[in-house]
């Protein structure tokens, strides 16, 4: 089995591929002050309620935006399964179908890469991922492999918490379409100013990054595609037609399809 880990700056998503399908997913709340032990004690309970040993896994793969967390999950991964996990890190970049520009190596976000890697892959052209999580990420792939830009903006959840964390009077709201534009009430104005106006975000921003891709490449904007992740993308999946396809998982996919490159390349041995 192939065990994948995506450390992120709320969650960590864990899962279990056989056969590169996934059989168990798990999400953990990310806490710097948590040891490798402990982490390792939640992991171990997890598998065995859904009838799994950590000592079944043959292979695993780390991608971390905290860094901190690297050790603890290194640690852990080598005591629980006796094998070194690979870390995604510049060392593995050039072994990748993707390729990253040389002012992008020690910049882009591991989690990113994993987007990347999966949509090129997958679709065999151009692409565009759209990433809904802490922050809301955009990742323009070239037809031929290359990683062409990002662009970063606040999620919507964290631009829901800020507004409602420093200011005295606006509360928490759900994240969901108001009725109209024209807020009547504290709730459909701000669903009307986050909701409304991150659907127009993300359109707008799109447009420009498929006209900026065509310029730079020469590809028809037609031929790019447009694909969204993360948790929240279902905030506006009902609200637009940009989105080509949709995938939750593309993540964890893309941690799952970098392993198996590696795995001839960059096999793991036991721990002595």
């Amino acid at each position: 089995m192939l065990l994948t880990i995506d450390i992120g700056n709320r969650n960590i998503v864990v899962a279990l591929f056989r056969d590169g399908v996934i059989l168990s997913t798990w999400r953990l709340f990310t806490d710097v002050r948590r040891t490798g032990d402990e982490y390792g004690s939640m992991l171990t309970s997890l598998l065995r309620d859904d009838g799994l040993d950590m000592k079944d896994v043959e292979y695993c793969v780390i991608s971390s935006v905290v860094p901190v967390l690297i050790g603890s999950f290194v640690s852990l991964i080598e005591q629980k399964t006796g094998r070194k996990p690979v870390i995604i890190n510049p060392t593995i970049f050039p072994l990748l179908p993707v390729r990253i520009p040389e002012t992008a190596i020690h910049e882009i976000g591991s989690d990113l890469l994993c987007n990347a890697v999966e949509a090129y892959c997958r679709y065999q052209c151009a692409c565009i991922v759209v990433d809904f999580g802490t922050a809301l990420t955009f990742t323009a792939v070239g037809a031929t492999g290359d990683l062409l830009g990002i662009a970063i903006t606040p999620g919507l959840g964290t631009a829901r918490n800020s507004l409602f964390e420093d200011t005295a009077q606006l509360p928490s709201i759900p994240l969901e379409a108001p009725p109209s534009s024209l807020g009547t009430n504290t709730i459909h104005s701000i669903q009307a100013g986050i909701v409304l106006g991150y659907k127009s975000l993300v359109e707008g921003l799109v447009r420009q990054m498929k006209e900026d891709m065509a310029v730079q490449t020469g590809i028809s904007q037609d031929e790019i595609k447009v694909v969204a992740t993360g948790g929240l993308n279902s905030v506006l999946k009902p609200l637009t037609d940009i989105f080509q396809d949709v995938d939750k998982a593309l993540t964890l996919c893309g941690l799952h399809r970098i392993a198996v490159i590696l795995q001839d390349k960059l096999p793991q041995k036991g721990v002595s």
